[in-house]
C-alpha cells in the first residue's frame, strides 16, 4: 500500500512539457505594504514579513502550498538567527517542509535573483511551481561590535568564573564596547551609494532640480496610484502583532509635497554643494514582496489564469566605483537587442529608483550618442525612452526600497500594468551595490 503522502509527492515530480523547456508564466504577485523603516513593523523580524507575504500571496492565489516545488526569497541585511529565512518563512507560512526553500542575496536586485532562480528552476525542468520574491527589516537591522570584541567574546567561551572575565575588559577603550550599526556603503570603494549618486548625477548633468521634479512625479504617481485603487490591488494587508493593528497602506508617500519642500531639503551626502538629497532619493524601508511562478502548461490544465510570461532576463556588472548605480543602461540594451524588441515595441517600463538622479543619469545614459559608441560598442545611442511608459504608479522614491524586496514588486507592477493599459511587452529593470544591475523582459499573455 502506497502511503498519501508519497502519492503526492510523486503527483509533484515536474514531467513532460512541464518541464524541460517549459514557458515561465507569472500566475500572481503579492506584497504587504511597504513602511518607513521602524514605524508599523518595529516589533517584527524579517522573517514576519515574508511569512506574511507567503501566505497572503498563496490566500489570493487560492494556491495549495504542498504543490509547490521550491521557496526563493532575497534579503540583503540579513538577521543570523534567520540567515535562510526563505525555509523558516516558508514552514511558518503553512508550506510543507519537503518543499525545499533557499535566501538568495544580490543587493537590490536579490528578488530579481529569486524569480530568475524559479524561472530557470522551472525552464530546465526542476520545477513545475515556485513561489519567489523578497523581504527586507531595515528597522531591525542587526548591530556589530569592534574586531576586538568580537575576537574577545569569542575567546570568552572558554571562561570559568567571573573573575576570569577580568581579561575581556583589560586594555580595550570603552568606545569599543558601543554598538556599531552596519554602513550602507561599498565595500570595495568605501563610498556610500548617496555618494555614489552624487558623482553619477555630476557625470550626466543631472541637475537638482531635475531630479527633485523626478521626485515629485514619483510621489504624484503613487498617490495617484493609491486614489485609483492600483496599489491596494497589490497589497496584502496584514495585522501586525501584539496589538493587532491592521496595515493596508504603503506609508512613504507623500502626496502633499511640493517643489518648495523638496528645495528647501539640504544635501544628504556630499556637503555643502551635493544634490542628492532625503526627499529625491529612496527611503530606508521595510516591506516584502512575492510572485507565483508556474510552468506555463502545467498553469493552463489546472485552468489557472495566465498573467504574463517571463520571456528573457540578464544580469549584468561594471565597475562599482564609477558606475555604480548605472546597471541598467548596461542590461537594458543587452536584453532588448538579444530578443529582438526595440524600446519603441516596449509599454510598461519599471525601473527601481534608488536615486532620483540615479533613474535620469540612466535614461541619459540611453540616449547619448557617446556612451552608446564607448560602452555600448554601437554606432550611436541605444534610444530615448518614452518617460510616459515609466513609473506612472511611483516607484522606490515614493513607496520605499526594501532592499531585498523592490524587485519582486517591481515585477507584479509591470504584469498589473499590462493588463490595466493593454500592454503586450513590459520592461523591469534595476541598478544594485556591487556596481551590478538586471532587466528582465514580460509578455503579456492572452486570456
Amino acid at each position: 500500500m502506497v502511503e498519501p503522502s508519497a502519492t503526492k509527492r510523486a503527483r509533484r515530480v515536474p514531467t513532460g512539457r512541464s518541464g524541460a523547456g517549459a514557458s515561465v508564466a507569472l500566475i500572481d504577485g503579492a506584497r504587504i505594504p511597504f513602511t518607513r523603516a521602524g514605524s508599523d513593523y518595529r516589533d517584527l523580524i524579517s522573517y514576519d514579513l515574508a511569512r506574511m507575504v507567503i501566505a497572503g500571496l498563496l490566500g489570493r492565489a487560492a494556491f495549495d502550498p504542498a504543490e509547490l516545488d521550491m521557496v526563493a526569497m532575497g534579503s540583503v541585511v540579513q538577521n543570523v538567527a534567520t540567515s535562510n529565512v526563505a525555509r523558516d518563512a516558508a514552514l511558518a507560512a503553512g508550506v510543507p517542509d519537503r518543499v525545499p526553500a533557499h535566501t538568495v542575496t544580490m543587493a537590490c536586485i536579490s528578488s530579481n535573483r529569486a524569480i530568475a532562480d524559479a524561472a530557470l528552476a522551472i525552464q530546465t525542468g526542476h520545477a513545475r511551481a515556485v513561489l519567489a520574491g523578497g523581504v527586507e527589516m531595515l528597522g531591525d537591522v542587526p548591530v556589530g561590535f569592534s574586531r576586538e570584541v568580537r575576537k574577545r567574546l569569542f575567546d570568552s567561551r572558554r571562561y570559568r568564573s567571573a573573575g576570569q572575565w577580568r581579561a575581556f575588559f583589560r586594555g580595550l577603550p570603552w568606545r569599543e564596547l558601543l554598538p556599531k550599526p552596519p554602513a550602507i556603503a561599498e565595500f570595495s570603494t568605501g563610498e556610500s551609494m548617496g555618494q555614489s549618486a552624487d558623482r553619477l548625477a555630476a557625470a550626466f548633468d543631472v541637475t537638482r532640480e531635475e531630479q527633485d521634479a523626478y521626485a515629485l512625479r514619483s510621489h504624484q504617481g503613487a498617490a495617484r496610484a493609491q486614489a485609483e485603487g492600483h496599489l491596494a490591488a497589490q497589497i496584502v494587508p496584514v495585522v501586525v502583532p501584539p496589538r493587532g493593528t491592521v496595515v493596508e497602506r504603503d506609508n512613504g508617500v507623500r502626496e502633499d509635497t511640493n517643489p518648495e519642500k523638496l528645495a528647501a531639503l539640504p544635501p544628504a551626502f556630499v556637503k555643502p554643494f551635493g544634490t542628492v538629497t532625503a526627499g529625491n532619493a529612496s527611503p530606508l524601508t521595510d516591506g516584502a514582496a512575492a510572485v507565483l511562478v508556474m510552468a506555463e502548461e502545467a498553469a493552463r490544465a489546472e485552468g489557472r489564469r495566465v498573467r504574463a510570461r517571463i520571456r528573457d532576463f540578464t544580469f549584468v556588472a561594471q565597475d562599482p566605483g564609477d558606475e555604480l548605480l548605472l546597471g541598467p543602461a548596461y542590461a537594458v540594451p543587452r536584453l532588448l537587442e538579444r530578443n529582438g524588441v526595440a524600446l519603441a515595441d516596449v509599454d510598461v517600463i519599471e525601473i527601481h529608483e534608488a536615486f532620483a538622479g540615479q533613474v535620469l543619469a540612466v535614461l541619459r545614459a540611453l540616449s547619448s550618442d557617446a556612451f552608446g559608441r564607448e560602452k555600448l560598442g554601437l554606432p550611436g545611442a541605444f534610444g530615448t525612452v518614452d518617460m510616459g511608459k515609466v513609473n506612472p504608479w511611483g516607484g522606490s522614491v515614493s513607496l520605499g526600497h526594501p532592499f531585498g524586496a523592490t524587485g519582486a514588486r517591481l515585477v507584479s507592477t509591470a504584469m498589473q500594468r499590462l493588463a490595466v493599459e493593454d500592454g503586450s511587452l513590459a520592461l523591469v529593470t534595476a541598478c544594485a551595490a556591487g556596481g551590478q544591475g538586471h532587466a528582465m523582459l514580460l509578455e503579456r499573455v492572452a486570456s
